[in-house]
């Protein structure tokens, strides 16, 4: 494939995934503020917190209260993380999350156990008990997520054969228990992932399955973002994860003072003179990314937070 979609939805992950890394705790207040900013800016859904366990990730301790507060927007879905059955648990009786049916396997088996403290084998095996925990809260399970499908720190570059039978097992599972997989969501969560793997392991799983709502999660560690979002694109990926101002990192990762998530701003910049929609406000949402650098307390990655958009140039250029 080669075609761009003419339209292409973000995810905005920064309240999430983005300030979790964070030696600052922000305050609820401040997460409130940076959340509206986004959701001005047009952004309809933001991952906004998570329900782990606040020993490993104090910066998600006041996620019940979070959601609580949050004034939500017409038309905006504000979504949460969960590891494990009591956070999934308590984001249910939080009352106040998006809910989605979402299971989640990790194809590198140091970082699952890292991550989660678990085996590949022992996550497969939960998976009934996560569809009958969805079930029983009439949650329609239809999502899975592959943590480190392109490379992992600890174990290095990740075959592609393996993240297509990871995708096969949990269908078989999925089926077993009556659900159907419609949508997958392929991380890139240690930044290994270059152009030519993205096309390469995305259009494996397309040819395969053709019908799957794909999504790329990908990290900046190696400046490779964007670019591996456009091959994403010319692949027919229309969804992506992306966290404003480039803020966050996996805190259990082993990257030091890397650089964080694809920078949101700087991917709607990148949409916008493809001519790619993305129903963002760009001004605002670089007005967001610098509330986000004034929480946080120091520089973000972002550029075009830093660099400004082009179109006071273009209009002075179109007068000149």
């Amino acid at each position: 494939m080669s075609d761009l979609p003419k339209s292409v939805k973000m995810i905005e992950v920064g309240p999430r995934d983005g300030l979790q890394i964070e030696p600052r705790i922000v305050p609820t207040g401040e997460k409130l503020r940076m959340i509206d900013a986004i959701a001005e800016a047009g952004v309809k859904e933001i991952e906004a917190g998570s329900f782990v366990n606040p020993k490993a990730v104090p910066q998600m301790a006041d996620a019940d209260e979070l959601f609580d507060k949050i004034e939500k927007k017409p038309g905006v879905r504000y979504r949460a993380l969960w590891l494990n059955p009591k956070g999934l648990e308590r984001a249910i009786e939080n009352g106040h999350v998006d809910m989605d049916g979402k299971l989640t396997i990790t194809a590198s088996e140091a970082f699952i156990k890292r991550n989660t403290n678990r085996s590949i084998d022992e996550t497969f095996a939960q998976m009934p008990d996560w569809i009958a925990q969805y079930r029983e809260a009439g949650i329609v399970v239809n999502s899975l997520g592959v943590m480190a499908a392109f490379g992992c720190n600890f174990e290095g570059y990740i075959p592609e054969d393996r993240v297509v039978r990871l995708v096969d097992r949990t269908m078989k599972i999925m089926d077993d228990h009556g659900c159907r997989l419609t949508y997958l969501s392929l991380a890139d969560t240690m930044g290994w992932g270059t152009p030519g793997q993205m096309k390469s392991l995305v259009g494996k799983i397309r040819h395969k399955w053709p019908d799957l709502t794909l999504k790329l999660h990908l990290h900046d560690t190696r400046g490779q973002a964007v670019a591996n979002a456009v091959a994403g694109m010319e692949m027919g990926v229309t969804e992506f994860d992306a966290s404003v101002g480039g803020l966050g990192g996996c805190p259990f990762a082993g990257h030091k003072g890397a650089a964080g998530n694809i920078c949101t701003e700087d991917l709607v910049f990148t949409c916008a003179e493809m001519g790619i929609e993305t129903g963002i406000d760009l001004d605002a949402l670089v007005e967001a990314a610098k509330l986000s650098e004034e929480f946080v307390g120091h520089p973000l990655p972002g550029k075009v937070m830093k660099g400004g958009t082009l179109t006071r140039f273009k209009s002075e250029a179109g007068r000149a």
